[in-house]
């Protein structure tokens, strides 16, 4: 894994987070919506007997994913600070804090520390640099 890689995966984990957390929303509604229809048809023997209870397991499943999604953000994050921390220029480390682990986007770094978008974007190539050799020397698992 190359350096951008090792430090956009949180980014990545934490829009995975986002995105359970939203689908885990959509099934809470979903729940409130479940009613029994009552018919006077058989139902289907292969189909489910409880849509409720159905949609409680896929939720209940789903934020146990999200923990564990949450411990492995962390962990990642504490990677990210570990390699970002042996970065000796100040400058440096403040535009990888705030693009890997604030998840700011370029405008707004640029503008927080009053620098051009080009300027910024050549800071971010050296930066890269120097993370890359502090990744290599703590040789941090994938």
């Amino acid at each position: 894994m190359n350096i951008k890689e090792f430090l956009s995966q949180a980014r990545y984990l934490d829009m995975r987070i986002d995105s359970k957390i939203s689908q885990v929303a959509s099934l809470n509604d979903l729940a409130t919506k479940c009613t029994s229809v009552i018919t006077g048809m058989p139902s289907t023997p292969s189909r489910s007997k409880s849509t409720m209870a159905d949609t409680v397991n896929k939720i209940v499943d789903l934020e146990n994913e999200i923990r564990c999604d949450i411990d492995n953000l962390f962990k990642v994050k504490e990677d990210i600070m570990k390699v970002v921390n042996g970065v000796k220029k100040l400058e440096y480390r403040i535009i990888l804090e705030r693009r890997y682990l604030a998840f700011q986007n370029w405008e707004n770094i640029a503008v927080e520390l009053g620098y051009e978008l080009s300027w910024l974007y050549k800071l971010h190539g050296k930066a890269l640099q120097e993370a890359d050799k502090v990744y290599r020397e703590l040789e941090i698992s994938d």
